[in-house]
């Protein structure tokens, strides 16, 4: 019986190099000159540090730029409130969205369920898996 998988993922890759470009200009940068900003994946996470917060938000800017000209959505990070770090430093921390909640499973279950369509829905783990007969009528 045919099948396929509904999942949200995030390519990697992808955000690898975004991060990588967007460090590369914050080094390059005249206005960031001195105030030593850094954007590093560790993990699942993005880190943004600079010297102050409005440095902070053209830092952020920028990888955000860098994320949408590499066909990253935005809509993979969630996060990124600036904190205190000490030093008059500031630190945001962007996490990745990898797969789907659990309520956000739930509802796309029950939307097809309420179709009645001649199909079988599962989840399995953050993906929903859809199995039928025929997927095309």
């Amino acid at each position: 019986m045919p099948s396929f998988d509904v999942v949200s993922r995030v390519d990697l890759q992808e955000v690898r190099n975004a991060v990588d470009q967007a460090q590369r200009e914050l080094t390059t940068r005249f206005d960031f000159k001195g105030t030593d900003s850094t954007v590093r994946l560790v993990e699942n996470q993005i880190v943004v540090e600079s010297a102050s917060e409005p440095r902070l938000d053209a830092a952020i800017d920028v990888l955000k730029t860098k994320l949408i000209k590499r066909k990253v959505s935005l809509k993979a990070i969630s996060g990124g409130e600036p904190e205190a770090v000490g030093g008059a430093r500031s630190r945001a921390t962007f996490d990745l969205n990898q797969g789907l909640p659990q309520d956000a499973a739930r509802e796309l279950v029950k939307m097809v369920k309420d179709r009645k369509m001649k199909v079988q829905v599962a989840i399995q783990g953050d993906t929903v898996r859809v199995t039928g007969k025929k997927l095309r009528d």
